[in-house]
């Protein structure tokens, strides 16, 4: 990654390998890294794949948990100025949208922080538009709200990279 690349985002549909490009990424840096976590391990599933996860990275990443507070995390770890993962806003986005948040203004902490933050900072994202229509309203609203987040994060990136069967494509 070059040192020019402030802000990157990765997208990608489920079980793309954006999460393993993104560590590619933020491992061709000097560590110690940090890694920002969205998800949380309410279920038996979701433990599992947090595990999968953790598996695959050693004590040079420092692990950081930010289910609904990732403006607030961020701004917190500005001043270390260390590579920095976040994975991932469709779970962060999903959090809040089931805790009731205001996503726009959620949304709008988060474009904040990711505009303030010295970087380099790589965010993994779920591309939700390539699926079909989701059955229920919450469904469409979630599939909404992402499509949105993620053009606005895209906007402000430096670099831009879809993950399609383990393979980049560079989009910006």
């Amino acid at each position: 990654m070059s040192k020019h690349h402030r802000l990157t985002i990765v997208l990608g549909g489920a079980r793309s390998g954006k999460s393993r490009y993104a560590e590619s990424i933020v491992s061709e840096l000097p560590p110690p890294w940090i890694y920002v976590a969205t998800g949380e391990a309410l279920d038996d599933e979701m433990r599992e794949r947090i595990a999968h996860h953790r598996s695959r990275r050693d004590d040079r990443w420092q692990t950081v948990d930010a289910p609904r507070d990732l403006p607030e995390v961020l701004q917190s770890l500005e001043h270390l100025r260390r590579p920095i993962l976040v994975d991932c806003l469709t779970l962060w986005l999903s959090n809040c949208l089931l805790a009731d948040l205001d996503l726009d203004a959620a949304s709008d902490r988060l474009i904040v922080a990711l505009e303030k933050a010295p970087g380099p900072l790589v965010v993994v994202s779920n591309e939700v538009g390539f699926g079909i229509v989701p059955e229920t309203p919450l469904g469409r609203r979630f599939r909404d709200e992402q499509g949105r987040l993620n053009q606005r994060v895209a906007q402000i990136a430096d670099r831009a990279a879809l993950v399609v069967a383990g393979l980049p494509l560079l989009l910006k």
